[in-house]
């Protein structure tokens, strides 16, 4: 009698079926991989065997001619394919380029492009599922590969000179720009046939992905890394271009420098392949903004209260501040609360809170900012919030520019002063144009930081709101005047002497080249996720708006008789030195500079400049009190 029963042996044959399948898939995956290695290794070695259309190397020329009919091969053994014939039509076009001695830049592009199909037709695992941990990979290089590799992975190691084939130098730089981090990964799975370069499956996935990460960093220097952290910084337009890990290990230096030149390739390979973790624009930066936290709590922790305060503000202006913008233009109460929570974590720590209140607060910014990371996903943005939040940006941020220049032109023209116009039209035209610099240096030179947009917007507000606040008491003093022709003929020539021009065109570009400044950087941040048509369309939308609201001002302020038109100027005027003195100190307490004291009964209402802080609300109150002082000396000097 058998083993097995009937019904044991019907059993166990979908587990020999699912067995047989698994054999089968196992294999076709191992076909692929070794085919694309296979390319890999002729995009990159390509040009030692061939020179100026004459063999420079007939052992490679050799080695790469049967390469080539390899992958032909194994690219007829796949599996049937719609897209197999494709593949073995440019197999076939690859194997004439060689015979005819093309060029490296020639077949480097039809590998490259082959090995690019065969993976859409016949996908395999390509990216790890977490980024790769560089410190591992040294460890692991050390451990493993330096012996042969060398420690500087210049092929120069103590065993490279008991070896038939030299080690293959990391170092080389036309090698290295030719080759992705998943072909390092690939050799390191497979090893390398005819060679004393073994498989190391033996090692952990992520192990592997990591030795394969450092391996292909000696060719890109400490240097380079940090003029590529400089970019990456700066230009969101980068991120498009390496949006995830798949990409990053996928995308060789060479591929890369066809978009965006070499040496920026070089740096961008050379930071990125040093830092994985930052890749995925804004997954990076909250990353930052946990680790500062949870390091400024380790260091309050242990006694020093003071690094543990520049630590936190060290999260928010290198982790928080760049993604600021794309968060508001997707959730602005969320951003507003994570500003919020990181402003009364940074007090919490001047005040000297219990250790464990501060861990509280970490925790609740923990969970803010996983809310944030859904938020900014490439999935959360449609094309409608990208045109909402394009069009919102520039009408709130164009809004407050526009009241003041627009009144400045209106006054202007009440006065029969059109000589002194074009100071402030000489004032809004120079911040735009300003603006547009600072874009192009920001773009090109240098980046951005966070405490510079916040210095920046912090000290042209409060500026702006002292120049505002004598041009409201003036203005008010103007409106309980009797005899306004007269006024006008006498006083107001007077008044608007070289100095006053001058004057109204630096609060023109002040006022101007703040708004600009906040909507760049607003705009740079959608731009980087896409939808460039909803974001034109936007800005076109709220151009519009602004232009329509320009003319019925000036339209509205002709009709006005000039004693109502300086009153309604002066409140204004007034309402504006408000907002902008609580947005000055608040954006001076962002950077740093102004301490931070929350008031919990106070609500946040950005577009009115009210944050709730004592500095803040200080600081209105402030101007709300010289205003009504101003105000009550003019009604007595008028009565």
């Amino acid at each position: 009698m058998s083993l097995l029963s009937l019904p044991s042996r019907f059993a166990v044959l979908p587990i020999l079926l699912a067995l047989v399948l698994f054999g089968a898939a196992r294999a076709e995956t191992s076909d692929v991989e070794i085919t694309w290695r296979l390319l890999d290794y002729i995009a990159v070695d390509y040009a030692g065997a061939v020179s100026h259309g004459a063999v420079s190397s007939p052992s490679e020329y050799a080695e790469q001619s049967e390469f080539a009919a390899t992958v032909a091969s194994k690219l007829a053994a796949l599996p049937p394919k719609p897209e197999r014939q494709a593949l073995l039509t440019e197999a076939a076009h690859l194997q004439h380029a060689i015979a005819d001695k093309a060029d490296a830049e020639q077949v480097a592009a039809i590998t490259h492009g082959l090995a690019a199909a065969l993976l859409a037709a016949y996908p395999v695992p390509l990216a790890p599922n977490k980024a790769p941990d560089f410190a591992r990979g040294a460890t692991l290089f050390g451990q493993n590969c330096a012996a042969c590799h060398g420690e500087a992975g210049d092929g120069h190691g103590p065993d490279a000179v008991k070896l038939d084939t030299p080690p293959i130098a990391f170092t080389d730089a036309g090698r290295a720009r030719q080759r992705s981090v998943f072909g390092f990964y690939q050799v390191i799975t497979q090893g390398l046939d005819g060679t004393a370069m073994p498989s190391f499956d033996s090692l952990s996935t992520d192990d592997r992905w990591a030795l394969a990460l450092y391996a292909g960093h000696f060719a890109f220097s400490d240097a380079a890394a940090g003029e590529g952290k400089r970019l990456w910084k700066k230009d969101p337009s980068l991120h498009r271009l390496i949006p995830d890990l798949k990409t990053l290990v996928d995308t060789t230096p060479a591929a890369l420098a066809g978009k965006i030149g070499q040496d920026q390739a070089d740096a961008l390979t050379a930071y990125l392949r040093r830092h994985p973790d930052v890749v995925g624009q804004q997954t990076g930066f909250l990353s930052l903004v946990r680790g500062g936290l949870a390091e400024s709590l380790a260091t309050y922790r242990a006694g020093d209260r003071q690094r543990a305060g520049e630590l936190a503000l060290f999260a928010y202006l290198d982790g928080f501040e760049p993604i600021e913008p794309s968060l508001a233009a997707r959730d602005r109460t969320l951003m507003e609360r994570i500003e919020d929570a990181m402003g009364e974590y940074r007090a919490a720590i001047q005040s000297g809170e219990r250790a464990n209140a501060l861990a509280d607060r970490v925790q609740v910014l923990d969970g803010l900012l996983d809310d944030a990371a859904a938020a900014l996903s490439p999935g959360a943005a449609s094309g409608l919030s990208t045109f909402l939040g394009a069009a919102t940006i520039l009408l709130r941020e164009g809004l407050e520019a526009l009241l003041i220049v627009v009144a400045m032109i209106a006054f202007l023209r009440k006065a029969e002063r059109m000589e002194v116009m074009p100071y402030v039209h000489a004032g809004w035209i120079g911040a735009l144009a300003a603006g547009l610099l600072t874009w192009v240096v920001a773009t090109w030179v240098i980046g951005i930081s966070g405490a510079s947009r916040e210095l920046t917007e912090g000290f042209g507000s409060v500026f702006a709101a002292v120049v505002l606040l004598s041009v409201g008491i003036w203005m008010h003093g103007k409106a309980q005047a009797d005899q306004w022709q007269h006024y006008i003929r006498e006083k107001v020539a007077k008044a608007l002497s070289g100095r006053s021009a001058w004057l109204l065109f630096g609060l023109a570009f002040i006022i101007v080249y703040r708004e600009v400044f906040e909507t760049i950087l607003f705009y740079a941040a959608l731009w980087s996720q896409g939808n460039g048509g909803a974001i034109l369309a936007g800005a076109l939308s709220a151009c519009a708006a602004l232009a329509v609201i320009a003319w019925a001002m000036l339209r509205y302020s002709r009709r006005l008789p000039i004693g109502k038109f300086f009153t309604y100027s002066s409140w204004l005027m007034a309402v504006l030195t408000v907002v902008l003195a609580g947005k000055g100190i608040a954006a001076l307490q962002e950077a740093g500079i102004v301490s931070i004291a929350p008031l919990r009964s106070v609500p946040r209402i950005s577009l009115v400049g009210l944050f709730p802080t004592t500095q803040t609300v200080a600081a209105q109150v402030l101007m709300i009190a010289a205003l009504a002082i101003g105000f009550a000396l003019n009604r007595r000097k008028s009565a």
